[in-house]
């Protein structure tokens, strides 16, 4: 697999084009409540969202309830996704095996690499896309419990760029 990248040393094309820099940036205290709570008492906290980053990338703080979660394999056409855990094990599939990743390990999955995560016991990961698509609706919509039949269903993932193996 080929993956599109900058020549070696060479940086992207300038974004801010100013003379002396910005004071844009903004930070999320800790103590910020989640942004989600699902049923099973998974969290997550939207650190930054593709909006606010000009579409570049994603980036949340994922917190597992108590009993096990995680979505089974799949993957993603057009966005890369990234997961480093913070606290307690978190399953990851690398696209052969499940598995078990510590405080500090560090998952990276390009596009069209299948992989999932699963989670118990309030261990904690950031998980982040880049570039960074409309994931929002996506949890919020996973999140709510909503009901759908198998075309909905799949016309959803389809818009969310989600490829179940």
């Amino acid at each position: 697999m080929s993956f599109p990248a900058y020549s070696t040393g060479s940086y992207p094309p300038d974004v801010y084009t100013g003379e002396g820099g910005e004071a844009s940036a903004w930070l999320r205290p800790s103590d910020t409540p989640p942004d989600l709570t699902y049923a099973s008492g998974v969290t997550c906290e939207y650190l930054v969202t593709g909006e606010q980053s000009g579409g570049l990338l994603g980036v949340y703080r994922w917190t597992f309830g108590e009993p096990e979660t995680g979505p089974d394999p799949h993957f993603h056409r057009s966005i890369s996704e990234h997961f480093y855990v913070l606290s307690g094990t978190v399953k990851l599939y690398d696209g052969r095996e499940w598995v078990t990743g510590s405080p500090g390990d560090y998952l990276y999955v390009p596009e069209g690499g299948i992989h999932g995560f699963r989670g118990s016991d309030n261990a904690q990961m950031l998980l982040s896309f880049a570039p960074g698509g409309p994931r929002e609706d996506y949890f919020e919509t996973l999140a709510r419990g909503e009901r759908m039949g198998e075309d909905e269903r799949a016309a959803f993932m389809l818009r969310h760029d989600t490829f179940w193996v």
